[in-house]
């Protein structure tokens, strides 16, 4: 689930930070039980058996709680556990942190006094908003910023912040028709495919990158994101046990759609169901949820499934998002919209638009079967290969010329300085293109200056 060159996942980040830093982290219970949450099955069954185990475990005895069919992954939990600094190997033995084990303990059962899971406010708010309010500004935070990518219109532009770090993340790129503009990149389409939560956290990540340029506390930033995962949605928190730099963080995470505040200088703050979700693993219904008011159905992952590709190219959509909608304007030419479907079809013209603007053929063709409809899926393959082979093809065609940087020779005087200057050019394998009836021929650029000053050695000896 991850961008090329561009990091989405949390353990991709943490795996990059140094032991010190770590052992900051874990000084904070919330953080412990956020990175447990984000662990894979086997990593948390690991912790837990060694978390009440004071004596030493052998690395041996591990490899004895699986079978030979487990053995890979628990290899790679322990990978994990270990790039992760929860455990230490020592020889032969496997040790846990300490650090790490006091304050999870204190994160399960409760003790310890340092309020790293928030302080709820002790007073009641003049202005109190529910949990349904708080799915609906978050689904409207977060999706004008997807819909500002894809170029609608439907809502208010996103704050010089976002503009910012989307530009710092090279999910867009300024226009070359209009470079005040915006325009998405090949990265942010891959962006687009991804699920909600993939998308926070990949948003996040670049957050934390721009937070070290501007020289911001980097384990304060990451124990307050990893404090909103574990707190309840609906109640409201108090700021006052929030450091100068996580107090700063607050009005970022408003523009995401993160928390809520009713203005900058409130002392209380909510957590939307963006933020309770970042280390629940099923933030993939956040957004289902939002639009539902708060209630998740059951066929909420079953019903991502929305587009039909016909074999003549035609492409339905039931779909009445304005943001699927514009989504497949990208690469699709649209043609009628009805009340809960468009209908289009992918033309040369319409691929090729997509191509210039950094989309990729396999990208096209990986949305469109993500979000195949059920229908479709019952097909194999999914998608009709006539389709899928000649978007490919149009790719291929706009890619049959590469323009590079050459030499032109030409105007020799005699045929033999000309056939001199090739015979050494195909010798140092520069030469691209040789006439040798109207003595011209093309150089690369890296091999420029020896076939130049092979012509003038030979120009300078014949005139002596």
């Amino acid at each position: 689930m991850s961008i090329d060159n561009f990091k989405t996942n949390i353990y991709e980040y943490l795996e990059t930070l140094p032991a010190f830093t770590f052992l900051r982290l874990f000084q904070k219970p919330a953080t412990c039980l956020a990175i447990f949450r984000l662990l894979p099955s086997m990593g948390r069954q690991i912790v837990m058996s060694f978390l009440y185990v004071d004596t030493d475990i052998m690395v041996e005895d591990v490899n004895n709680w699986v079978n030979k069919d487990g053995q890979r992954k628990l290899s790679e939990a322990l990978h994990k556990l270990s790039r992760l600094r929860i455990l230490e190997r020592k020889e032969n033995i496997l040790v846990m942190n300490d650090t790490f084990r006091q304050e999870f303990k204190c994160a399960l059962t409760g003790g310890g006094t340092q309020q790293s899971f928030g302080l709820p406010c002790s007073t009641p708010d003049k202005h109190p908003v529910d949990i349904g309010f708080l799915d609906q500004y978050a689904a409207q935070q977060w999706e004008s910023i997807l819909h500002y990518m894809v170029g609608t219109e439907l809502t208010k532009k996103p704050s010089r912040g976002v503009l910012n770090l989307l530009e710092r993340s090279q999910l867009m790129q300024p226009s070359a028709m209009d470079p005040t503009l915006l325009q998405i990149t090949n990265k942010g389409f891959q962006f687009l495919l991804q699920d909600v939560n993939t998308q926070v956290w990949a948003f996040l990540l670049q957050y934390l990158n721009m937070a070290e340029v501007l020289q911001m506390d980097l384990v304060e930033v990451l124990n307050f994101l990893f404090q909103l995962g574990s707190l309840e949605l609906g109640e409201n928190y108090s700021v006052d046990t929030l450091t100068p730099t996580q107090q700063q963080m607050l009005e970022d995470l408003r523009d995401y759609g993160i928390v809520y505040q009713r203005k900058r200088g409130s002392r209380r703050y909510y957590p939307t169901r963006l933020a309770t979700t970042l280390t629940s693993g099923n933030a993939a219904l956040a957004v289902a949820a939002m639009k539902r008011g708060g209630k998740v159905e059951d066929d909420d992952e079953g019903d991502q499934g929305f587009v039909i590709l016909e074999t003549n190219y035609r492409v339905y959509a039931y779909t009445e998002s304005p943001l699927q909608i514009a989504v497949l304007n990208l690469f699709v030419q649209l043609q009628s919209r009805f009340q809960n479907m468009v209908a289009g079809v992918i033309t040369r013209d319409s691929v090729r638009n997509a191509l210039i603007k950094g989309i990729t053929a396999d990208q096209i063709i990986s949305y469109l079967q993500t979000h195949a409809h059920p229908q479709m899926r019952k097909k194999k393959p999914i998608l009709p290969l006539t389709v899928v082979d000649q978007v490919r093809l149009w790719e291929m065609e706009r890619s049959r010329l590469k323009a590079m940087p050459a030499y032109l020779y030409h105007e020799f005087n005699h045929p033999a300085d000309f056939e001199a200057a090739v015979k050494h050019a195909q010798d140092l394998d520069v030469l691209l293109w040789s006439n040798p009836k109207k003595r011209s021929m093309v150089i690369t650029q890296s091999g420029h200056d020896s076939v130049k000053g092979f012509v003038k050695r030979r120009l300078q000896s014949k005139s002596q």
